[in-house]
């Protein structure tokens, strides 16, 4: 693992001094960091104008009040967030998370992150990201309803398809975002169909949305193994998680004739050695949402367990694919003894920096997931594109798109590792091309 260049350490202990307790935050930064020593050294204009500085600051920050009422007439308060981080490229774009778990730390990772993978797409997209401590888990729809409401009441000041555009994340999936984008149509009286993505198909939204960040995760990392040869096809594969990102994957691995065999929920997880069945998983956790046992009770043969790591279940391939900082060292050194050959993260910053250094050392393949989840981001900007000139694509032409802009991505980061002197090292090129594309953009525009 590279450690921070002399010259950066200075920003570094700034963003620790001014974020104090913000642990992924200060995560995220220092993994930038630790890939720019060679950038720096090849470009040492990088490091005037106090430019790396500024990237690391926000542009804006928004906390705020959200009350709303149950069904049973209580009042609660939660707290609303978003953090519009830097918009060099263009507008701000990154998901909502409705989780008891956000905080500002956490948003503020988010949305760093947000910036670099939004640069690697190639697209006009700046990066942001808000939520709320909101727990939507176990409320009725009434009650999720009046409290995207509220949300929006004060969030859609903040918005506008040229300004700031929201997508889902998790907790907000497509019931949330209607919810949402009614609210700011009737509080801003027009029907902006741009400001917000991940809509409904029948209101502006795109196809393939849903399956994109999977989907595309899964078109990374093959073009990583083919790389060395391999693909997905006979290789056992364990994906972390069972919402959209999770089911998405699964569903593109068995299409590129691989076997997902354990997936999980916050509960547990489940192991099934004749592959997931994605029909039942999809009625479980999309139509009834239910906890992931309620797989194994319906699968002959399934078996749940509800201690351990789903990373002690031997694969050839690894998915991460729920939150932050679920892959342990500990799981890292479980995989590698097992024989992984490659790990692709579909969530946010899913492997611990222990995990990865274990990794990137034992010589395993690793997409970053700045990189290898960009498919979701990429897609919402297809849908803005839609809604832009009031078109509709097909899912094929959607896809396709996807597709082509994930091997993309792939090719970015592999070139871009290469000419700085690690080829292979996917961590140290998707950072460094997503700073390089970020900083000539600022640069043009002056210190603003």
């Amino acid at each position: 693992m590279s450690k921070i260049d002399e010259k950066l350490e200075a920003v570094l202990d700034q963003v620790l001094r001014r974020n104090a307790g913000e642990l992924e935050f200060h995560q995220a930064v220092t993994e930038v960091l630790e890939s720019l020593g060679r950038v720096v050294a090849k470009n040492p204009s990088y490091l005037e104008n106090a430019l790396i500085e500024r990237i690391c600051e926000p542009e804006r920050q928004i906390i705020f009040r959200v009350p709303w009422v149950d069904d049973k007439g209580q009042v609660h308060i939660n707290r609303g967030f978003r953090v519009q981080f830097n918009s060099a490229l263009g507008p701000y774009k990154g998901g909502l998370r409705f989780h008891p778990s956000v905080n500002l730390g956490i948003i503020k990772f988010l949305g760093f992150e947000q910036i670099f993978k939004n640069a690697l797409t190639g697209l006009p997209i700046g990066g942001g990201k808000g939520g709320s401590d909101f727990d939507p888990r176990g409320r009725s729809d009434g009650e999720i309803m009046r409290f995207c409401q509220s949300y929006m009441t004060e969030l859609h000041r903040h918005l506008g398809e040229y300004t700031d555009v929201p997508a889902g994340d998790i907790g907000v999936g497509g019931r949330e975002i209607g919810y949402l984008f009614g609210q700011y149509k009737r509080l801003t009286n027009r029907y902006e169909a741009g400001v917000l993505t991940g809509k409904g198909l029948v209101y502006g939204g795109s196809r393939a949305r849903t399956e994109a960040t999977g989907y595309g995760a899964v078109y990374f990392v093959e073009r990583m193994l083919g790389t060395k040869q391999f693909s997905f096809e006979d290789k056992r594969v364990v994906v972390s998680g069972s919402g959209n990102v999770a089911i998405y994957t699964a569903e593109k691995v068995r299409e590129f004739g691989g076997k997902v065999v354990a997936c999980s929920d916050s509960s547990g997880y489940v192991v099934d050695e004749s592959g997931i069945e994605l029909d039942l998983l999809k009625e479980v956790k999309e139509v009834r949402r239910e906890r992931i046992s309620e797989y194994a009770r319906r699968r002959s043969g399934a078996q749940f367990i509800d201690k351990g790591s789903i990373w002690d279940v031997p694969c050839d391939v690894a998915m991460p694919s729920a939150t932050q900082n679920e892959l342990t060292g500990r799981d890292a050194n479980t995989l590698i003894a097992n024989g992984v050959a490659a790990v692709g993260e579909g969530a946010n910053m899913p492997c611990t920096p222990e995990a990865v250094r274990f990794f990137r050392e034992a010589g395993v393949l690793f997409a970053p997931g700045k990189a290898a989840n960009a498919g979701g981001v990429a897609t919402s900007a297809l849908e803005m594109q839609q809604n832009a000139s009031r078109d509709s694509w097909t899912f094929d032409q959607t896809e396709q798109r996807l597709a082509d802009i994930m091997r993309r991505i792939h090719d970015t980061c592999a070139s871009t590792a290469e000419e700085y002197g690690a080829p292979g090292d996917y961590v140290l090129g998707a950072n460094i091309a997503g700073f390089v594309r970020v900083a000539e953009a600022m640069r043009a525009l002056g210190v603003i």
